[in-house]
């Protein structure tokens, strides 16, 4: 066990917000026959499509985003689908950047619609992080007419579980000294990175709540979760001193696509590689990174969903290292493909560790961005 543990940074005011159903929202607001009706937005569900995320009367009847649309439909029949339009979601995303600019420099954005706010130096309603956040939901509502909900906390990992409080168009305030009281009652599936295998494996260890997690020490922590075991044994005391990011690099930059029938053998697959490769050439020529190519790696993902991702060091994109991935990842199951991706990782990411890890960071997740 250390000799001291790090202590909450009472003086840090962390605001996270995060938009109501965003996408699903704006399409409500901009299609009243929507409204009070089950809608999600995502792809077809005669094509295979995957629901990107749906309201409140939707998710009532189990359906969630990551869900597929078929699905979705079947739990839902009523469901009404409507395809992304992502160029007005940025839109709206952007005016929402520059209502947070309003109030702080120090804006760290999640995704469109999330982001956490560093207020601790704001003068703004005399530093009240909570009226700072009364008025950022009020000034979204006013521009958009879309609900947001908030969470402010001493820290990013507190603030983000916070925002999922009074969730819709609420929000909850965790003061510093109230985390220790608050902590030892959250159930450690609200810890960043405790997925289904990791929440698994603690429930087996007799670990349910932040206060079972708080009895085990460090080494063993360490002993049986790697690296992470630190991230377990300081966030379920409520200790981040993560700070609020403005810039990330980017790691990594790929392109997936999901196909209406299963491809069957490896020549199928290999065929869609040229596509897939100009698609992720020309978003490689947007992006601007200065960093290296120092890996490429393709995704296939199975017809019974299992998934696997086969990855290579590489001095810039090598086209034919793409069609060998391919051949391994295809013989890897005895199975027809549903999705196929291309991406690359770039020299002098980050690594994840305690003070880097991302709070969307799931068990066994694909990530494409950072």
């Amino acid at each position: 066990m250390p000799d001291a543990l790090p202590e909450i940074q009472a003086n840090r005011k962390i605001i996270h917000v995060d938009m109501d159903c965003f996408y699903a929202a704006i399409e409500m607001r901009d299609d009243p026959l929507l409204r009070n009706s089950p809608v999600a937005v995502g792809g077809s569900p005669d094509k295979r499509g995957v629901i990107a995320t749906c309201n409140y009367e939707a998710r009532t009847y189990g359906v969630h985003s990551a869900m597929a649309s078929a699905h979705a439909k079947r739990l839902c029949p009523n469901l009404i689908i409507v395809p992304p339009n992502f160029e007005k979601y940025r839109h709206d995303s952007k005016v929402i950047r520059s209502i947070f600019a309003k109030y702080t420099p120090l804006i760290e954005p999640l995704s469109l619609d999330e982001a956490f706010l560093d207020v601790s130096e704001s003068t703004e309603y005399k530093g009240s992080a909570t009226y700072i956040a009364q008025a950022i939901r009020h000034d979204i509502y006013q521009e958009l007419k879309l609900t947001a909900s908030a969470g402010i906390a001493p820290n990013k990992f507190l603030a983000k579980v916070a925002s999922d409080w009074e969730k819709p168009n609420g929000q909850f305030v965790i003061q510093p000294d109230a985390v220790a009281a608050f902590i030892v009652e959250l159930p450690v599936k609200k810890i960043p990175g405790v997925g289904k295998k990791t929440s698994e494996k603690l429930h087996n260890m007799g670990v349910y709540t932040c206060a079972d997690l708080q009895q085990l020490e460090l080494l063993e922590l360490t002993r049986k979760f790697g690296a992470f075991g630190q991230s377990l044994y300081y966030l379920s005391r409520g200790i981040d001193d993560r700070p609020v990011i403005t810039h990330y690099p980017r790691k990594s930059l790929s392109v997936e696509n999901t196909y209406d029938k299963d491809l069957y053998t490896l020549e199928d697959c290999l065929a869609e590689v040229p596509q897939l490769l100009s698609t992720l050439k020309q978003r490689l020529a947007r992006s601007k990174v200065d960093a290296p190519v120092n890996k490429m790696f393709v995704k296939l993902k199975f017809s019974d969903f299992s998934a696997t991702t086969v990855e290579r060091t590489s001095f810039g994109v090598n086209d034919d290292l793409f069609y060998e991935l391919m051949d391994e990842g295809f013989h890897r199951r005895n199975k027809s493909i549903r999705l196929l991706g291309l991406g690359v990782r770039f020299q002098n990411a980050e690594s994840a560790s305690f003070v880097q890890l991302p709070l969307e960071y799931i068990d066994g997740a694909f990530d494409d961005e950072r």
